[in-house]
């Protein structure tokens, strides 16, 4: 059977950036056509703006999503950071993506409590319910970040404990299989460094750069999602998927974006709790790391989830470092013209973000 036939599948978070690609890609079949899809979110406004979004389609392929979206997409208003309505929602789903998130690094420094409530209790609301009630999901998949490892920051910090709660779970809630990703720098999501250089260069103003050492993983959303359905089909319980992917510094993103434009790279200064560099594996981990293929997997390091394997671990490469062999600034150029993101009116986002 293909992997998501008859499945019904909870994505928390469902209205964000990964959300949307993620339910597109549900729904268009390509590996088995899920029962239902449930959009759980806090945000009124952008769940109305996403059905709104389907109903302009114009071609023969994104007629069938749009018709598998009326007929399959049942949309929940309510919060993770809330038990009393996370709880029922959990209620005969068979998988559930966790994609709800506070991930804007200032915004964390500024307001951890929100951070904690959201990032680690929304976490804990959902083991919680599983643990409390005879529920029969069969998978959870905690949506991490880069951050997360040696985190230097509120988001990384709340976002390391979610990845905790979650491999933890698999001791206390046997009968479901909690997994993780975790991926760096999404190309043109929402609140990340490309739409703000787009816009900058709209308005004639200068791009800004806080250094010029700083280095980040470029990874397309499509791929993101191809992360999470191989995390699903192939992870064991507690283990993290990590993708292979490219880096460039952000100084030849910004270069590569500006082209011959007269628009100058302004130095503005790291920003509070930011990293120079994305990490996706840290030395310690690479001990257990094992690679398959196009990922890198973190086996879990509690003795209770710790299974026989003939695969060998990485230990030998260090850490996963986007200051490791970044792109130069013509491997950028032809990467982000591939993705349609050179354009001035930053048509690639605005695809990503239907």
């Amino acid at each position: 059977m293909a992997l998501f036939s008859r499945k019904k599948i909870l994505i928390t978070g469902g209205t964000g950036s990964l959300g949307k690609i993620l339910v597109k890609r549900l729904l268009s079949g390509e590996d088995g056509c899920p029962s239902k899809i449930i959009i759980f979110s806090r945000d009124e406004a952008k769940q109305h703006n996403m059905r709104l979004e389907y109903q302009h389609k114009a071609n023969a392929t994104d007629e069938i999503i749009y018709n598998n979206f009326r007929q399959l997409v049942e949309f929940r208003i309510g919060d993770v950071r809330n038990y009393e309505s996370i709880s029922p929602v959990l209620k005969n789903v068979d998988i559930v993506i966790n994609a709800a998130a506070l991930k804007q690094v200032p915004s964390c420094e500024y307001f951890p409590h929100e951070a904690v409530m959201t990032n680690i209790m929304g976490a804990e609301n959902i083991v919680r319910a599983l643990r409390e009630n005879d529920y029969n999901v069969e998978t959870v998949v905690g949506i991490s970040t880069d951050k997360a490892c040696k985190p230097v920051n509120v988001m990384g910090m709340t976002k390391s404990l979610q990845e905790r709660i979650f491999i933890s779970a698999n001791i206390f809630v046997p009968k479901v299989r909690f997994i993780c990703v975790r991926y760096g720098n999404v190309l043109a999501s929402r609140g990340s460094v490309i739409p703000m250089f787009h816009e900058q260069i709209r308005n004639n103003l200068p791009l800004t750069v806080t250094t010029k050492e700083m280095t980040r993983f470029l990874l397309p959303l499509e791929h993101a999602v191809d992360t999470v359905f191989a995390a699903i089909r192939g992870a064991s319980s507690g283990e993290t998927y990590i993708p292979k992917v490219k880096s460039s510094s952000i100084i030849n993103v910004a270069k590569a974006l500006v082209g011959k434009r007269p628009n100058e790279i302004k130095i503005t200064g790291i920003r509070p709790g930011e990293k120079i560099h994305e990490i996706l594996i840290s030395e310690e981990e690479a001990w257990h790391t094992v690679d398959r293929g196009d990922y890198y997997v973190i086996k879990p390091i509690l003795p209770e989830l710790i299974e026989t394997s003939t695969e060998e671990f990485i230990d030998k490469t260090g850490e996963y470092s986007s200051a490791s062999n970044p792109m130069d600034l013509k491997e950028t150029i032809e990467m982000l013209e591939q993705y349609n993101l050179l354009v001035e009116n930053n048509q690639m986002e605005g695809e990503l973000l239907k």
